[in-house]
This record gives C-alpha cells, sequence and structure tokens, in this order.
C-alpha cells in the first residue's frame, strides 16, 4: 500500500511538471514584449464575442483553452484589440475538427469572420472543409511541396500539438505552422482586394477593412484544445 501511494504521488507530481512549463513566459519574453493571452488557469482576458463571459462548451482541462462541447460554445474573442503583432501558440485538434484563429475582429460584424481574416486549423485528413490548415480562409494557401507534388502540409496527426506563428504587420503578414512558413501577404494590397473581391468575403462590407482588432478563436465547428497563448505587439 506504501508503494502505490508512493507511485501515485511520484506519477501526480509528474503530471503536475508537465504543465509546469505551460502558459509561462521566459524573462527573455518578458523583455522582448510578449504577453500572455491565457494564463492556464481561467478565462480572464476572454469573452464570447459580443457576449458578457464566456459559454459552457469551453472548458480548462490540464492547462488548456478547451472547446470541448461546440454546440454550446460559440466563439471567443480578447477583451483587448491589437494592431501589428506577432501571434503564437498551440493548438491540438479533435478528429475532422475544424476551427479558426481571427484576427482585426470588430464589432462592426454579426460574426467574427465578418470582419476578421482567418488563419484556419482543422483535421487536414477527416474535416470535410477543403480550406486547410494554415491557410488565410477561401484567399491564400501554400505552394506546392515539391517533396510529395501536394500542397505543403507540416500539421502533425490528430492528437499531437500543432505549434502556430502568426505575423501580422503592414508590410507583411506571415503563416508558420510547426515552424514551416507557408506563405505571405500584405493586407489591403491589390492583390489581396483582387482575391477578397472574388471570394465570400467580397460581399461582407466589413471584411478586413480595420487595422485593428479582437483575436478570435472559433468555437463552433468541433472540439480543439490551445495553450501557451502569447502575442507580441509590433511599432508602426
Amino acid at each position: 500500500m506504501k508503494f502505490i501511494c508512493i507511485l501515485t504521488l511520484a506519477l501526480t507530481l509528474g503530471l503536475l511538471n508537465v504543465h509546469a512549463n505551460e502558459n509561462t513566459l521566459s524573462d527573455a519574453e518578458k523583455a522582448a514584449g510578449w504577453q500572455l493571452l491565457f494564463d492556464g488557469n481561467s478565462f480572464a482576458g476572454w469573452h464570447n464575442f459580443k457576449k458578457d463571459g464566456v459559454r459552457p462548451g469551453w472548458q480548462i482541462k490540464d492547462g488548456a483553452l478547451v472547446c470541448a462541447d461546440p454546440h454550446n460554445a460559440g466563439d471567443i474573442v480578447t477583451s483587448n484589440q491589437f494592431q501589428w503583432f506577432e501571434l503564437q501558440l498551440d493548438y491540438n485538434i479533435s478528429e475532422a475538427g475544424n476551427s479558426g484563429i481571427m484576427f482585426h475582429v470588430t464589432d462592426a460584424g454579426d460574426r467574427v469572420w465578418a470582419t476578421g481574416p482567418e488563419f484556419q486549423l482543422e483535421d487536414n485528413v477527416k474535416a470535410t472543409d477543403h480550406q486547410r490548415c494554415g491557410w488565410l480562409y477561401a484567399l491564400y494557401q501554400p505552394p506546392l511541396d515539391p517533396a510529395t507534388g501536394k500542397i505543403l502540409d507540416a500539421t502533425k496527426p490528430v492528437g499531437e500539438w500543432n505549434h502556430v506563428r502568426l505575423l501580422i504587420t503592414r508590410e507583411k503578414c506571415e503563416h508558420e505552422i510547426n515552424g514551416v512558413k507557408y506563405f505571405e501577404y500584405v493586407l489591403g494590397s491589390d492583390d489581396f482586394n483582387a482575391r477578397v473581391a472574388k471570394s465570400k468575403f467580397g460581399k461582407m462590407p466589413f471584411f478586413a477593412k480595420s487595422d485593428k482588432g479582437f483575436i478570435a478563436l472559433q468555437g463552433d465547428h468541433g472540439s480543439v484544445s490551445f495553450r501557451n497563448i502569447k502575442i507580441r505587439s509590433i511599432a508602426e
């Protein structure tokens, strides 16, 4: 019995250590201006789009912000707005899951995607949406991977954590997954505006019109978990 108790305690401490370094910033990151958008313990700094509080479909589990029930979650947004920034986070998508990260979201639209461009997140194997993970939804996608002859895909299998880096500046925007750069674009450029006009967003008068807004996490298409959500504002 004593051995079992010691083993249980060791396992518990081990699990605690696994999460000990999650949702934290190093001294170097703090000095560089990074700030956490999720503390690992609460919904502080987040609320449902155009609502107070967070619906029960969102939960906090093992240091992760989890869309556990997409039928009762909805999209959540940051309390603060951001203009130009670098955003990094880890996500873990469910089988056939579909989610997204929107930026420059404003209250002008009735949905977060009516104003904010979307960094698509999904299970590239079983999700039904043909817009794949890391793409700027309906606007930009990676080139062909010479090694496979297929569109570049750096995602890990369902159940594993993936790392996202999203850079949004006036000069250029970049999408990365697991350290692999997918593409870059310029908001408001002739190329960007032409792509918007040809997409469904061309009929949305407030889409990508603001250079400042909330960060949004989509929570109505499947289960997904987030952790280590951090952002660094970038001056003009």
